[in-house]
Formats: C-alpha cells, structure tokens, sequence
C-alpha cells in the first residue's frame, strides 16, 4: 500500500494514530523499528537539531526539503512533513506541496502563523487573517488533487492563545471546507476544549501531546481516551530531541566530572559498538559489497577480516 494511503485510512479511522516526531533520518529509523505507523518531522526538533537554535522560524525552507528527503528515504512507514507557514503566499505552498509529493512524503503541516513562525507552546505568536490561511490550503489541495489525492494536508491553526476555542474551531472548519483532510489547534488546553473541538470541527481532529515533558500547555490525555473521543491522530512530536538534549546533557556532564576523564565500565550511557552499527545497517551494506565488488578489492579492502555477513 501506498503511504500516503496508509496514512490516510490510519486517521480516517479516527482511532488516534500516534504519529511521532523525529528530528533526523536515525531518530526517525529508531522510531520505525520501536513499531510506530507513522512518523511527523519535528521543526522544532530540526531547528535545534541543525542550528541549535530555538523554532523561530530560522530554518531555510531548501534546508527543511533536504531533511524530508533524508527522512522519508530512511524508513518505510508514512512521513508527514512540517512545512510551517507553507514558505511564503498560497504558490509558494502549492510549490512546496508538489516538492513533498515528489519525495514520496505521506502528508504535511501547514500553519496560519505570520511568518516568522514560532513553536505553538512559545508565546509571542500571530497569526495571519483565515481567509489568507484558507487561500494557502486551497493551493496545496489543488496540488494534492493533481499528484496523489491520499496525500494528507493537515491544517494548523494556532489562534487559540489568542483567540480563544470558538475561534480556532472556525478556522478549523474554514480551513477543512477549504482542502484541508485534518485540522490542528495547536496548543489547546484541556481534555474538555479536545471534546468541544472533536464536536465542532467538520473532520477529524489532530492532538498534540508532550509526554513527561514540563511546560506544555496541553493536558496530557491516555490514548484509548482520543480514540473514544474520534480523535484523527495524536502528534508526539518533541520527544525525540528532548531525549537526545537530556541524553547528551547527561553523559557530557558525568565525563567532565569524571576525575579520570574517562567513565570506565560505565555501559548505562551508550549502546555498543555493535548495537549502533546494526541500528544503521552496517551489516546490509557489508552484503551490498559482497554481493557487488569483485573479490580481489574485497580481500584488498578486509585482509580476510570481517568480510562475510552473517
């Protein structure tokens, strides 16, 4: 199965695919082999994973394409792509819908934020008029019609901090009339405000949820629960580089502080050697060589050392 077709049914189904962010093409691989459906490209996470800087809109969009790629190339479950403000006015979205389709991307986020954007749970947002936003989702939905109709648009609108819930549910409801196939309110509150949107909006409903991590602003809800609701899909889209931020924070810290400058036997910080180079399939690309360079480069190249796979 196609998938972008994948995809589609998963959140059609309104069981609340989980549908979790990575920051890069390894993340997004562990996140395959972990058993997830599907995989959201974090532009929070790329931000801080490629400039370590915060999600404020320094990304160059040409930068966010070449990560996609990487990404989308890496596994085989559905991608769905984090476009932000769509990379300028309603053709520059289409352009970039038609770039994602290309690359085999399953869906993307598109958001109503003036540009430039910044993640949905920073204060200091603004947000472009609907009508605006709907003429952007009108463009990529021309584009999606054209080149592969499965191809999920999800519309994001974070006018909630500053419009209140009736509002986000309008544009929710413009945006989904507009093209849109899932609409988002970024940064909603309560299990209640999920309820009235999952009611009010006239298709499914995206969720987003940061599991342990403090100073979000949405309630965290169990699964089963958003499933029961009807919501469409459950965002988890941070969590990857948390993680790895706390992770390395972790080790880097214990090293320095080590008197030895070394941590000997300390094997709780790192996977092995081993562990690592099967994760990004080391031993499939001794098979690619053994199978295609002729043996005489081989011994050349191993000596009779690890030659074989298996």
């Amino acid at each position: 199965m196609k998938r972008s077709t994948a995809l589609r049914k998963a959140i059609m189904e309104r069981r609340a695919v989980a549908v979790v962010g990575c920051h890069d093409a390894f993340s997004a691989t562990i996140i395959e082999k972990c058993g997830f459906e599907a995989i959201q490209i974090s532009g929070y996470g790329i931000a801080a994973s490629v400039l370590g800087k915060p999600d404020v809109g320094l990304m160059q969009m040409k930068d966010v394409l070449d990560m996609t790629w990487n990404i989308a190339s890496a596994v085989s479950i559905p991608v769905m792509a984090d476009v932000d403000t769509g990379g300028g006015n309603a053709v520059n979205a289409m352009w970039i819908t038609e770039r994602l389709v290309a690359m085999g991307v399953a869906g993307m986020n598109i958001e109503d934020q003036v540009f430039p954007k910044r993640c949905g749970h920073m204060a200091g947002k603004e947000v472009i008029p609907a009508e605006e936003m709907a003429g952007k989702v009108r463009a990529c939905a021309a584009a999606r019609n054209r080149l592969d109709p499965d191809f999920i648009i999800n519309a994001r609108t974070d006018v909630f901090a500053i419009g209140g819930l009736a509002e986000a549910i309008r544009r929710c409801n413009m945006y989904l009339e507009a093209g849109a196939d899932l609409a988002f309110i970024d940064g909603i509150r309560t299990k209640a405000d999920v309820e009235r949107a999952v009611a009010a909006v006239n298709g499914p409903l995206s969720v987003n949820l940061m599991d342990a991590i403090s100073g979000m602003k949405t309630e965290l809800i169990p699964l089963p629960e958003l499933a029961r609701m009807g919501v469409g899909r459950v965002s988890i889209p941070v969590a990857s580089i948390h993680v790895v931020h706390k992770a390395l924070l972790n080790f880097f810290t214990a090293l320095k502080n080590s008197p030895t400058g070394i941590l000997p036997g300390q094997t709780q910080w790192v996977t092995s050697f081993e562990e690592y180079t099967d994760a990004v399939g080391l031993k499939e690309y001794r098979a690619l060589e053994n199978e295609f360079l002729p043996k005489t480069r081989l011994d050349a190249k191993y000596q009779g050392i690890d030659k074989i796979v298996g």
